[in-house]
Parts: structure tokens; C-alpha cells; sequence
């Protein structure tokens, strides 16, 4: 690994050289240029070129820092698509290009995999296959090639195959950026509190790893292909072999959103398959924490009169509870036209730093949401609104929690695609029609016996270790007798008493818990 970390050192040192160089060269070129404009004095009374030479050379640099993050490979293609969503990173002419990243790359011969399938599946691997299409592959990208197979009995499959040497690479890209990631924490401290990169980067990094090992794709897509079974428009492919570079499953049937006709589709056919989308993408965020990292129109398959099929669930996306549990409150501020609302529950799903300026989020959020809550897909996008609330709270000085990248990247795939199925969809009706459903499957889970033993310690512990006040309400309870005084007198915080604090929703579960008890006990 030390040697493949070092060409991987050398290879991106003369990629990021060669950018540096030709935007020095453009730089001296445009100055130049204008040196010789300014004198002597045009006559003529058309507008000076200065500002068209600098759209001109922005647009060059967008373009040239895409082709050098292409040719850097998967790992940089992928961070490329996730900063284009981070305005609080990148500026707007750079992500504008960055949108248009992709990992594909020129088609290799079948030659060069045939050693890959025979470590995988064996000498004798073309026996697995009646017919294999070695000349047209259906997709090639950095990181696999993909090719149309038959299986013994006539069924038709794909087989995915890793390119040789791919996981070296990117593991080694990986080590690479995570020491870069520890410099920037050390030399820029404060941006580094505001948006935590070597966090972000283990986000991404957590994503990527099914991509290097198909196993992990296979079981990501068992368990989707179990979250999936509730919403009948859609399915996702069935694996039917996997090894670390090798995965056979079945074939999608009709072709990209990407490129259907939608008049082939019945109105109704097509604006089902779109909610379904929707539907299960909110599930995966809220319910299962669990979520395709990269549902682009390429990878929604649609046929008429046959169910849409999610592929490639090689990058995916893990939430934790609690973040999960703030990301829905958020969603639904939005969806109700409550900026001041979402601008709480962010502050609440990230952190506060010294600088932060809670009063100025809160008013960027009154004056934006009223402009996208009432919007179609056809007139908005959600995952561009996402990255402006992200950009203007990083502006404010509150920090994001890690997950807000990927989440990002997936929201903006996710209405790319269902723009192309049904753009009259509107995402907050969909939303909140869906709320009860979430709701629902949350309340179920919270009365399930693991998560309830857990809720019962938590209120057994914060029994334990409250403040005198709780020991002596549940005192009182247990006499049967129930006072709370919520308007205690209180010595100003300007003549040295304490702020009032608001009680805990720990407390609040605890107190009405105890109270319902009661009474079932005196009933």
C-alpha cells in the first residue's frame, strides 16, 4: 500500500500542477490582453471585453477542474458530485461544472477482465453462462465494466465486473485525502469547526466501500430489496452471485428515466412510479436510515406497464437515530412554509459555534422558504434548496452534521429523477401525505421490545441522576399526588441569578409516563 499511496501522490501532485500552471498561463494571457486594450483609448463605444473575458476564463477554470477530477479516477469523480452540492464550499461557476462529473470512461476489452472472473468464479467460470456479450458491454465506469449475460435455462442477467487494480487506487486516494484532512483542521481551525472535513470525508468513505467490495453491494441490496417490498411500483435487482469483484444479478427491464419517452407512460403510470420513488427514498431517510447514495436518472430503470427497478446500490448512505429523528421535523418545517421552524431544527441537527449568529439563520430562513414550499419539481429543485440552507448556515457560524454531504448529493439525484418521470409532482405534498405512513412504522418502533427496554433505561437513569425537583414529583407520585410548578420565581440573570431552563423532552416523557401510571393505579 505505502508504494501505491505514493504514485496515487504523484499522479495527483502533476494532474493539480498542470491546473495550476495553464491557470497561471490563462491569468497572464488575460492580463495582457487587457494591458494592450487599455491603451491607447478605444474610440469605439462598445462595451469593454473585460467582464466577457472574465465569464470566459471562470468558465474555462470550471471546465478544467473537471477534467482534472476525471482523470484523478472514481474516488475524486465522486468527491467532485458531492462538493457540487456545497455552496458553502465551492463557488457557483465551479459547481455548475461539477454537475456534470461522470465516471464514464472509454471501454476496455473483455480480455483485460477475463482474469478477474476466473480468480472470482474459477477456471471453469464460463460454464456459469450459456452466453456472455463480450463485444458491447451495457455500461463501462471507473470503477467496473458491465456486460449482458445468459444464464443455463435462457435467462437473461448482467455481470458486473471490478477493474483490475481499481480498490488499491482508491483506498490508497482515500489515505491520501484523509491526511489532507488533518492539515486543514490544523491550519484552518475555523473552517474546520463550521464544516468538519475529515468527518465529511468518512461519510463518503463509509459509502464508497460496498463499490470496492461487491458483497457489500449485494447485501445492500437485499436489504433494500426487503424496504422496497411496500411500494409495488418499484423493485430492485436480485442478486444471484456475489464475490469481492464479481456480481451477477437480474436484468432491469426497460430503459433509463434518463431517456424515456414519457408519452409511452400513462399519466397515472408515471406519476405513481414518482411518488413511489419519493416515498421510499423518505422512508429509507426516516424509517429504515438507510438510503441509495446515487439515484440518478441512470440508475432508475422504467418500462411501461411493468414496475420501475433502482440499481447500482453500490454507494449508499447510513443515518443514525437521533440524526435521522431531526432530519423529520426539518423536512416537515419546510413542507408547513416555517422557516424560523427549520432554522431551529438544523441548529439542532448540527452545532453552535462561537460566532454564530442564530438571530440572522432564523431571518434567511423566513425570507427563503416561502419561495420554493409551494414549488413543483418542474420549478424547483430540493436538493439545490438543501445546499442553500446549507450555505447560508455555514455563512452564520453553525456547523452541519457530517451526513448533510451525502444526504445532499442523493436529494439532488433523487428530483433529477423524478423530474424526468412526472416534473408536476410537488415534493411537499408527497411529504406530507406520507407523514402518517413514517410516523406510524416510528411509533412501532419505539414500542418494539428492544427499543422499549432502552426507552425504559433512559427513564430509569435520568430518575436516578435528575435533580432534586424529579426525585420529589416522583415522590409525590407515588403518594398519589401530582403538583409541578412550572412558573418558579427567579432571582434576573442581570443581578447574578440563573437563566430558566427549559425542561428536557427526557423529563417531560418521564413526568407524563409517571402521571398516566397514576392514574391507571387509582383507577
Amino acid at each position: 500500500m505505502p508504494s501505491v499511496v505514493g504514485d496515487r501522490l504523484r499522479l495527483v501532485v502533476r494532474v493539480l500542477g498542470s491546473l495550476v500552471a495553464d491557470e497561471v498561463g490563462q491569468a497572464t494571457r488575460l492580463g495582457r490582453r487587457r494591458k494592450r486594450d487599455s491603451w491607447p483609448p478605444a474610440e469605439s463605444a462598445e462595451p469593454p471585453s473585460g467582464a466577457a473575458d472574465s465569464a470566459g476564463a471562470e468558465q474555462r477554470r470550471a471546465k478544467a477542474v473537471r477534467h482534472a477530477l476525471e482523470s484523478l479516477g472514481p474516488f475524486y469523480v465522486k468527491l467532485g458530485q458531492i462538493l457540487s452540492t456545497r455552496p458553502d464550499m465551492v463557488p457557483e461557476s465551479i459547481r455548475d461544472e461539477l454537475q456534470n462529473l461522470h465516471d464514464q470512461v472509454d471501454v476496455q476489452p473483455f480480455a483485460e477482465f477475463e482474469p478477474v472472473l476466473a480468480r472470482d468464479l474459477g477456471p471453469d467460470w464460463k460454464l456459469r453462462f450459456d452466453d456472455i456479450d463480450t463485444v458491447t458491454p451495457l455500461g463501462a465506469a471507473s470503477l467496473a465494466q458491465v456486460y449482458r449475460v445468459t444464464l443455463p435455462g435462457g435467462r437473461s442477467a448482467v455481470v458486473k465486473i471490478q477493474r483490475p487494480g481499481i480498490r488499491e487506487g482508491v483506498l490508497a486516494d482515500m489515505a491520501l485525502m484523509r491526511r489532507a484532512a488533518r492539515i486543514v483542521a490544523r491550519v484552518a481551525p475555523r473552517f474546520n469547526e463550521v464544516i468538519d472535513i475529515e468527518a465529511m470525508l468518512g461519510s463518503v468513505f463509509d459509502a464508497m466501500e460496498p463499490e470496492l467490495d461487491f458483497t457489500g453491494e449485494a447485501r445492500n441490496m437485499d436489504e433494500a430489496r426487503n424496504n422496497i417490498r411496500a411500494f409495488r411500483s418499484l423493485e430492485v435487482p436480485r442478486v444471484l452471485y456475489a464475490s469481492p469483484r464479481v456480481l451477477v444479478q437480474s436484468m432491469a427491464d426497460g430503459a433509463s428515466v434518463r431517456h424515456i419517452d414519457r408519452r409511452h407512460f400513462s399519466d397515472d403510470e408515471r406519476v405513481e412510479i414518482g411518488r413511489d420513488l419519493l416515498r421510499f427514498m423518505y422512508h429509507g431517510y426516516f424509517v429504515h436510515r438507510f438510503f441509495h447514495a446515487d439515484p440518478h436518472a441512470g440508475n432508475v430503470f422504467a418500462a411501461p406497464g411493468g414496475p420501475a427497478t433502482l440499481i447500482d446500490w453500490g454507494m449508499v448512505g447510513r443515518l443514525d437515530r437521533r440524526t435521522s429523528l431531526q432530519l423529520l421535523p426539518l423536512f416537515m418545517t419546510l413542507a408547513q412554509n416555517d422557516g424560523a421552524g427549520l432554522a431551529q431544527h438544523w441548529a439542532e441537527m448540527g452545532r453552535m459555534t462561537p460566532w454564530a449568529n442564530m438571530p440572522a439563520f432564523a431571518a434567511d430562513m423566513a425570507a427563503f422558504v416561502p419561495k420554493v414550499s409551494h414549488l413543483s419539481l418542474e420549478d424547483m429543485n430540493f436538493g439545490v434548496s438543501l445546499t442553500t440552507v446549507l450555505a447560508k448556515a455555514t455563512k452564520r457560524g453553525i456547523g452541519s452534521p457530517p451526513a448533510v454531504s451525502l444526504l445532499g448529493k442523493s436529494f439532488a439525484n433523487l428530483d433529477g429523477s423524478v423530474r424526468c418521470l412526472a416534473p408536476e409532482i410537488t415534493l411537499p405534498e408527497v411529504f406530507q401525505g406520507e407523514v402518517p405512513r413514517i410516523l406510524l412504522a416510528l411509533g412501532r418502533e419505539f414500542l418494539g421490545r428492544h427499543q422499549l427496554a432502552r426507552n425504559s433505561m433512559e427513564l430509569l437513569l435520568a430518575a436516578v441522576t435528575s435533580p432534586e425537583q424529579v426525585r420529589g414529583v416522583l415522590t409525590d407520585i407515588a403518594n398519589r399526588q401530582f403538583a409541578l410548578s412550572i412558573h418558579e420565581p427567579r432571582t434576573p440573570p442581570s443581578l447574578g441569578g440563573q437563566r430558566p431552563t427549559r425542561p428536557s423532552r427526557g423529563l417531560l416523557a418521564l413526568g407524563a409516563a409517571a402521571f398516566l401510571l397514576g392514574r391507571r393505579r387509582s383507577g
